[in-house]
């Protein structure tokens, strides 16, 4: 199975630029340049190289000449179409086109200046120093910081940001064998293998609230008045923006819970490894409503708070392979001997070989809580078996799983 430790802990804090119309052309054309140097990259390099280095050494020299860019933009652009084509690899993709809205900064081409809050960018004509307007939470997070990368970032509404990266180094991983396993999902948020459950019914009616209320709008915003129009794309954006927050919001404080609660069990967090889930439940037939559900389900944003809170506390994360979790039972770690048939129906889990019936959210954080503790705890030996006499008695087919 597949097994990581997430040790590392980078905070992204988005600042608002407020640059001079003229600085403003700048950017402008600083992004559609990055933008048509990657693209122009992307077809130019053959497909199956996703090696930044090596797509540095085929068309570096002609990124330059060609679109201007400084040495250290031309890496940049190398890099993001390298870092593209391995995460398009990953889901069975291709890279097809990069939208000027963003462009990457290292240490070489960006500095943070405290002194005035201003931040020194390298555009198409040189060095410009950018006022930021940031708030309270930004002043905290980036006092008496270096950060050394950045992202100059054009946003939906029009403004200019800059997304800085900061590195913290947390304290040292709490020595610990504990692990406590979480399950997420849709109905039930995330459930933990000590009891802990936080229900998705409040956030799918939120949903549900607001596709009804866009629906309605977006019929608005496309056959109504002139002015009715215009009041329906306002609203649109501003309700987009509110079920957003309220999703962050909550994952906030799940992730901080679950957090705290390892800290206090002295524990390690065990989750799933849902890479790419998104893509495969895509695939398989479902109504237009459960495919908005599944597709507005924010996983990975509660797997990233999730990331980062841990190692402030010094919490390990380990991720794991999902991979029949949901299927085996964890009170004796059979599943169901027939191929194709699982012991988990909806919300119920009921084993056919031992008669453990529970929570199938509740089985499944136990599972992943057991194969956390296998690699977490390797010298120990493995748990993931069975008595061979119960698996004698209890197999009735040919066919029967086992996990050992």
């Amino acid at each position: 199975m597949r097994f990581s430790l997430i040790v590392e802990q980078v905070l992204t804090v988005v600042c608002k630029l407020q640059p001079t119309p003229e600085q403003a052309s700048k950017i402008d054309a600083l992004l559609k340049a990055f933008a048509d140097a990657c693209n122009w990259a992307n077809q130019t390099v053959k497909a199956g190289i996703t090696s930044k280095t090596t797509i540095q050494n085929l068309v570096y020299q002609q990124l330059r000449k060609q679109f201007g860019l400084s040495a250290n933009q031309a890496v940049r652009v190398c890099a993001r179409v390298g870092a593209n084509r391995k995460t398009a690899k990953l889901k069975g993709k291709s890279v097809k086109t990069f939208a000027a809205t963003s462009a990457d900064y290292d240490a070489r081409i960006f500095a943070f200046r405290e002194k005035d809050w201003k931040v020194s960018l390298t555009l198409l004509d040189g060095r410009e120093h950018i006022q930021l307007n940031p708030g309270n939470y930004q002043r905290g997070k980036l006092k008496s910081r270096v950060p050394t990368s950045a992202q100059l970032c054009q946003h939906r509404d029009g403004q200019y940001y800059i997304h800085i990266q900061l590195k913290n180094e947390g304290p040292d991983p709490i020595p610990s064998e504990r692990v406590i396993g979480v399950d997420f999902g849709r109905r039930d948020i995330a459930v933990t293998s000590i009891g802990d459950k936080w229900d998705g019914k409040q956030i799918q009616d939120v949903r549900d609230k607001f596709a009804k209320v866009r629906t309605s709008l977006q019929t608005k915003a496309s056959k109504g008045t002139r002015s009715t129009r215009r009041r329906a794309r306002q609203i649109l954006q501003r309700l987009s923006g509110r079920e957003r927050r309220y999703q962050t919001w909550l994952n906030h404080n799940i992730s901080k819970l679950i957090v705290l609660s390892a800290l206090q069990h002295n524990a390690i967090i065990a989750i799933e490894d849902l890479t790419a889930i998104r893509e495969r439940t895509n695939e398989m037939p479902r109504n237009k409503t459960e495919r908005r559900r599944s597709n507005s389900w924010a996983f990975f944003q509660l797997r990233m708070f999730l990331s980062y809170k841990s190692v402030k506390y010094g919490v390990e994360v380990a991720a794991v392979n999902p991979a029949y979790t949901s299927q085996t039972c964890h009170n004796c770690l059979h599943i169901h001997p027939v191929k194709g048939k699982s012991y988990r129906s909806g919300k119920a889990f009921k084993c056919g070989h031992c008669g453990n019936h529970c929570d199938a959210d509740e089985n499944g954080s136990k599972m992943i809580s057991i194969v956390g503790a296998v690699f977490v705890n390797p010298l120990r030996g493995s748990v993931l078996s069975c008595d061979i006499a119960d698996h004698i008695r209890a197999t009735e087919s040919p066919r029967f799983l086992a996990v050992g």
